[in-house]
Parts: structure tokens; C-alpha cells; sequence
């Protein structure tokens, strides 16, 4: 079993210094583009982010430019990559942990979905509301909090809400309610 000890000026002199890693060439800009994929769910924008990087970190080795849009394209087509798969579990993802639809809109963006994709998945208001009463839960506030709530508390407890991705209106829906039932009666509305 290898020693461990605490880096210092001591030691540091004891580590090996990294081989430099060798340029890629077609078959290993392949390879990281499917080692990738298969470790993580991602997006072509994401997948072309990635390899586009690894590029300029360890350099080409072939004649000419790589071709990472017909890479990414093959790997589409091979749906290997699917952007709408991907989407579809995001944003469920980030509804599920209680996140609104501008914010579940914004991390679909940032992971390059296009405009078609992302207002197929804007969320339903059945599906905003019950996502507001989750976060209001999970977070503790409104009808949720362990305390009555003042003007500050309450302020900021919608600020945290909106920074979320939430409407004002929904915010201050789950915030404002009474009582718990109030809360779920209001998210529930809308269930059939």
C-alpha cells in the first residue's frame, strides 16, 4: 500500500511529473467522443464543448482541421447523442428538485437545446405550481417555515423563489397561503 503524506515543500519533489499527453488524432478524438457519451448524458452542444476543448489542450496530430461537426453529427444520427432525450430528462429532473420553468428553460439553453426543444418542454402550470409547493416545502418556506413569518423573511423567501426560475405570482401563491393545506390545495387546483 503506497504512503500517503501531506503535500509540503518537503516532499514535493517525490511526485512524478505528469507525462504530457500525446496530440490526438482521428481514432482518439473518436474514442474520448465515445468514452464521453458513455459516462455521461449530454447534449451535441455539450459533446462538441467538450472535445473542441480537449483539442486545445493536447493539440492535433493530423494534416488539416478535425472535423468535430460531422463527429457530433454521426453520433446523433447514431443516437448516441439525442438532444430531446436529454432535454425530456433535465427538465424533469429540475422540476422534480423544485425548480420553475425560466430556470428549467435556462439550464436547457446552457446545454445548447434549441428553441424548438426547450418551448416543447416549457412546463405545463399544473407542473409550475407543483414544483413551487415542492421548493416552498423543501426550503421550509411560506406555510412551510417553522416560524411565523415577517416582512424581511417573507421578502426574502420570494426573492429565493423567483431566483429559482419562479413567477412572482406562483411565488407568492405557495408564500402568502395561510396554512399547508392552503398551499397544496392551491397546487393541487389544477389535477384532474
Amino acid at each position: 500500500m503506497a504512503a500517503l503524506w501531506p503535500m509540503n515543500e518537503a516532499n514535493r519533489d517525490r511526485r512524478r511529473p505528469a507525462r504530457p499527453k500525446r496530440p490526438l488524432d482521428r481514432p482518439g478524438l473518436r474514442d474520448l467522443a465515445l468514452s464521453y457519451v458513455a459516462r455521461y448524458a449530454t447534449s451535441t452542444a455539450r459533446l462538441e464543448r467538450y472535445l473542441r476543448r480537449k483539442l486545445r489542450e493536447r493539440g492535433w496530430e493530423e494534416e488539416g482541421e478535425p472535423d468535430i461537426g460531422a463527429l457530433v453529427a454521426e453520433f446523433a444520427e447514431l443516437s448516441y447523442v439525442d438532444d430531446a432525450a436529454f432535454a425530456r430528462a433535465r427538465a424533469g429532473d429540475l422540476l422534480r428538485r423544485g425548480y420553475g420553468a425560466r430556470r428549467v428553460d435556462q439550464a436547457l439553453g446552457e446545454a445548447g437545446i434549441g428553441e424548438r426543444i426547450r418551448q416543447d418542454l416549457e412546463p405545463d402550470e399544473r407542473e409550475r405550481r407543483h414544483a413551487a409547493l415542492l421548493l416552498a416545502r423543501k426550503r421550509r418556506f411560506g406555510p412551510f417555515a417553522a416560524e411565523p413569518l415577517d416582512r424581511p423573511r417573507r421578502e426574502k423567501q420570494l426573492a429565493a423563489m423567483v431566483r429559482a426560475g419562479h413567477g412572482f405570482a406562483e411565488a407568492r401563491a405557495v408564500i402568502d397561503a395561510n396554512d399547508e393545506r392552503e398551499a397544496e390545495s392551491w397546487a393541487g387546483e389544477l389535477d384532474e
